[in-house]
């Protein structure tokens, strides 16, 4: 196991910032996942760390030992590519041996070691297998052992997951988090799919244009995001424009106003975030919500979509706006008429509030 310490690290492309001021802390054996969209950094991030990429300026330590001068294959480092990049002319046995080769270890460790970890990686059935009789769920194991047979510091994984199919990478994902809670190794995973980087994670690092937004754990990224960016992409929101006047500020819903008690009694523009989740669906007219710790917005009924365990309900607002909630299957839901009236029920604790720009940040 080993630490690993990031400090003022910053990559440029001429004048395009990949990576801007990145200082990141990850404890030994942790489990650290990159998220963000396509272009946010990440994959430039754990590329530069791997080696691939040399840094603009900063550094990177593990276990207190600078790295970032170090070419990729003195790091200690071992990576796990989206694309599995098993050779196909190799067994699966000679495939998972073939870095412990290339550091000359003595033959009889390396079957050891080979036979242990395709124990781990519930390959050894497979051993004599050529890699087109192997399935991609498979292959992306003999990547994986081949990665870890080397016992490096740090495992990096690139999107391993990506290019399975869905039943197959919920399965396999619950196998790499096994396989590292077993081992021990600190490990830095890069995805776009946040429901994957929740599942599998001790810490979610949250990254848009370079720059990390939020490093915490998945209940805290999903619960408490640190802004409005980390909010519409970890999950889905649903965000309302707040309207001022004076020191009152609310919600417009139709004919009347909801009233908001913003915390620190914020004095820029401002957007209220709902969970699609937290909204329960009422038809019909059924009027304001009666309990002050519940507000109750109008709508009328847009769409209604049936995806297994959860009923997605779309509704309009009298001003325009499309909102989503989602609830467990309900066959009162179902039947909802297009266009028909209902109300849109949320709990006031469920209220949360973000400055207006993009990456506004949160208020209270």
């Amino acid at each position: 196991m080993a630490s690993v310490e990031i400090s003022g690290l910053r990559k440029l492309y001429g004048s395009v910032v990949a990576l801007s001021d990145i200082n990141v802390s990850i404890p030994s054996g942790t489990f650290y996942t990159l998220l963000g969209p396509s272009g946010c950094g990440k994959t430039t991030l754990l590329r530069t760390i791997a080696g691939f990429h040399s840094q603009s300026a900063g550094d990177i330590s593990v276990d207190g030992r600078s790295i970032g001068h170090l070419p990729a294959h003195q790091r200690d480092v071992a990576m796990v590519f989206q694309d599995y990049a098993v050779f196909p002319h190799l067994s699966v046995r000679d495939n998972i041996a073939f870095g412990l080769k290339q550091r000359r270890i003595e033959a009889n460790e390396i079957r050891q070691r080979v036979d242990q970890v395709m124990e781990v990686v519930q390959l050894g059935k497979f051993a004599g297998r050529m890699p087109h009789e192997l399935s991609g769920g498979q292959q992306q194991r003999v990547g994986l052992a081949r990665a870890i047979v080397v016992r490096p510091k740090v495992l990096l994984m690139d999107e391993p997951l990506s290019n399975l199919d869905a039943k197959l990478r919920v399965d396999l994902r619950a196998e790499l988090r096994r396989i590292q809670q077993d081992l021990g190794v600190t490990t830095i995973y890069v995805t776009h799919d946040q429901e994957e980087a929740l599942a599998l994670s001790d810490v979610v690092c949250v990254m848009e244009g370079g720059v990390i937004q939020q490093a915490a754990s998945p209940l805290d990224v999903y619960l408490r995001p640190a802004n409005r960016f980390v909010a519409s992409f970890v999950g889905s929101n649903n965000f309302i424009d707040v309207e001022r006047s004076g020191a009152e500020a609310a919600l417009k819903c139709g004919s009347e106003q909801i009233l908001l008690d913003l915390p620190n009694q914020h004095s820029g523009d401002v957007v209220c975030a709902i969970r699609p989740e937290d909204i329960t669906v009422i038809p019909g007219k059924q009027g304001s919500a009666t309990d002050q710790s519940e507000i109750s917005i109008p709508v009328r009924i847009k769409e209604v979509s049936f995806i297994g365990r959860e009923m997605e309900v779309f509704g309009t607002t009298e001003q325009g706006e499309i909102l989503k909630s989602v609830s467990r299957s309900d066959p009162s839901v179902i039947d909802l008429p297009l266009d028909s009236e209902a109300q849109f029920r949320i709990e006031r604790h469920n209220l949360s509030f973000f400055e207006k720009e993009a990456l506004g940040g949160r208020i209270g």
